[in-house]
C-alpha cells in the first residue's frame, strides 16, 4: 500500500481534506434525541433544537462532519480512501478535533458533529483515538451538543460500550447490500463484523432503557439509536433486494435510518461498473421514497416489488406506481376508509390521513376540505371518492391513469430529473458566496472568542 503522508500540515489544510473525503457518507442525521444541557457546559441536544441544512439532493450538511483520517489499511475498490490510492493522507489529533468543534459551534456554524474514519493501523487503534476526541469533547470541554460516531467494524466491544456512552448516534455501515456484493468489492470487509457490532449497539440500548426506568440518573447508551448506509449501484442487486434487506435490518436491529448512497464512479475500477450518466441520484430518491413507505406507511418489501418485478418504475414515486399495479383497491372512499386504507392513496401524506379521520367526525368532507388537510389532488383524485363521487370522470384503467400521472411535474431533489441527471457533490466549503472558506481560515488563526 502506498501512502503520500503530511506530516507538516495545518488544521486548515487537514479540515479541507478531511471534510472533503468525508462527503461521501450520507448517514448523517442529527435528530431524534432529546438531552439538555446542565447548565455548566456548551451546547445541548435537543429534536427541535437541532440545525438542519440538506443540500438539494438530500444529504444532510447540518453537522462538522469530518473525517478523523483518510489513511486506511483497507482496500474496498469504490472508496477514494481505499489503500491503494495516491491521495494526501492526514489524520487529526483527538485534540484538534476538540479545537474545530468548539470553535465552529460558539459561531453557530454547526450544532453537533458527525465524525467518520478510515482505518489507521486497525479498529482499534483508531477508535481509541476517537475516543479520546469525544471524551476530552464532553468532559474538558463540556460540549453537550450532538454527537453521531460511525463505528468501525471489528472493533472490540468494551470499546463500542464506553464509547456508547458518550455520543447521542452511532451508526455502523452496511456498505453494501449483499454478502457476495462485500466479498467482491470490499474483500476486507465480512457482513459478520458488519452485523456483531450493529447487535451490540441494539442490545446495550434495550439494557440501557430498563437502567433507566430503575435509575433516572443512569447514563444513557446511544439514545438517538443507530443507522447505516448501503452503496447503491455498485454491484448487481435489484431494487427488491435492497428494500428487502432495508426491511430485515429495521426488524432486526432496531435502525433508525437506512441510508442510501447512490454509487460516484470515483476511481474507474475494471471491477466496477461503468457510470457513463453519472451516479444513479433517481434510483436512490426512490429508494428513499420507498423507505418512508415501509417505516410510515405500513407497506412491506414483498408488496412494492418481488422477484418477477425486482425494479421501481423510477417514472413514477413508489407509492404511485404500487396503485397503478393495484388498481383492485380503488377507489377509497374519504368519509368511510380506516386511516391504514387512506396511507395506501398517492397524495395523502401521514398528516393528511390523521387530519381526514379527525375532521370527517364533524361531518361529510369534500374535495375543497381535502385540499385544505393538505391532501395532493393532482394525485389522489384519480383514487379517490367523497361521498360516493370522483372529482372528474375519470376511467380506472392503469394506462389512463399513468399518462395523466406522467403530466403532473413531480417535484424532485435539485439535480435529479428524469431526462438526464445532473450531480454535484457537496462538500463543507460549498457556500462560497458568503466567503465561509475565509471565515474558517479566521476562525482558525484567532482561536477562541
Amino acid at each position: 500500500m502506498k501512502y503520500i503522508v503530511q506530516e507538516e500540515m495545518s488544521v486548515m489544510d487537514k479540515l479541507n481534506i478531511l471534510s472533503d473525503a468525508a462527503k461521501y457518507d450520507v448517514s448523517c442525521t442529527s435528530s431524534g434525541v432529546d438531552r439538555s444541557g446542565d447548565g455548566m457546559g456548551m451546547g445541548n441536544a435537543v429534536k427541535s433544537g437541532i440545525c438542519h441544512s440538506f443540500a438539494g439532493d438530500g444529504r444532510c450538511i447540518s453537522l462538522l462532519k469530518i473525517l478523523f483520517t483518510n489513511e486506511c489499511i483497507y482496500n474496498c475498490k469504490y472508496c477514494i480512501n481505499r489503500a491503494t490510492n495516491d491521495v494526501p493522507r492526514v489524520s487529526f489529533t483527538p485534540d484538534e478535533i476538540c479545537e474545530l468543534t468548539m470553535q465552529f459551534y460558539r459561531r453557530n456554524y454547526i450544532e453537533g458533529l458527525f465524525l467518520s474514519s478510515g482505518i489507521l493501523h486497525s479498529p482499534n487503534y483508531t477508535m481509541e483515538l476517537i475516543y479520546q476526541a469525544i471524551w476530552k469533547l464532553r468532559k474538558e470541554h463540556n460540549f453537550q451538543g450532538y454527537i453521531h460516531v460511525k463505528a468501525i467494524p471489528g472493533t472490540d466491544e468494551s470499546i463500542i460500550e464506553k464509547l456508547g456512552l458518550i455520543v447521542d448516534r452511532m451508526s455502523v455501515n452496511l456498505e453494501l447490500p449483499t454478502a457476495e456484493g462485500l466479498k467482491a468489492i470490499a474483500p476486507n470487509k465480512t457482513r459478520q463484523t458488519i452485523l456483531k457490532p450493529m447487535k451490540q449497539i441494539q442490545t446495550g440500548i434495550a439494557v440501557n432503557k430498563n437502567e433507566i426506568v430503575l435509575y433516572k440518573n443512569a447514563p444513557r447508551f446511544v439514545p438517538a439509536g443507530q443507522s447505516t448506509q448501503m452503496v447503491i449501484g455498485a454491484t448487481p442487486e435489484s431494487d427488491y433486494q435492497i428494500v428487502s434487506v432495508a426491511e430485515s435490518l429495521y426488524q432486526k436491529f432496531d435502525l433508525k435510518r437506512v441510508f442510501y448512497s447512490a454509487f460516484i464512479n470515483i476511481n474507474h475500477d475494471k471491477d466496477l461498473p461503468a457510470t457513463l450518466d453519472g451516479p444513479p441520484l433517481l434510483r436512490e430518491h426512490r429508494l428513499y421514497q420507498a423507505d418512508f413507505l415501509l417505516r410510515f406507511y405500513g407497506f412491506k418489501a414483498n408488496e412494492l416489488l418481488s422477484e418477477d418485478r425486482p425494479n421501481f418504475n423510477t417514472m413514477f414515486d413508489p407509492k404511485c406506481d404500487w396503485a397503478l399495479r393495484h388498481l383492485e383497491f380503488f377507489p377509497v372512499e374519504i368519509n368511510r376508509a380506516d386511516q391504514k386504507t387512506l396511507l395506501r392513496v398517492p397524495g395523502i401524506g401521514t398528516k393528511s390521513a390523521q387530519r381526514i379521520v379527525w375532521a370527517r367526525r364533524h361531518g361529510s368532507l369534500t374535495f375543497e376540505d381535502l385540499k385544505k388537510v393538505g391532501v395532493v389532488l393532482k394525485r389522489a383524485l384519480y383514487f379517490i371518492t367523497c361521498n360516493g363521487k370522483m372529482m372528474y370522470h375519470t376511467k380506472l384503467e392503469e394506462d389512463f391513469i399513468a399518462n395523466n400521472l406522467l403530466e403532473v411535474k413531480e417535484r424532485l431533489p435539485v439535480g435529479i430529473s428524469r431526462d438526464g441527471l445532473t450531480y454535484k457533490q457537496i462538500s463543507l466549503f460549498d457556500d462560497v458566496n458568503f466567503g465561509f472558506q475565509q471565515q474558517v481560515t479566521e476562525i482558525l488563526q484567532t482561536g477562541s472568542g
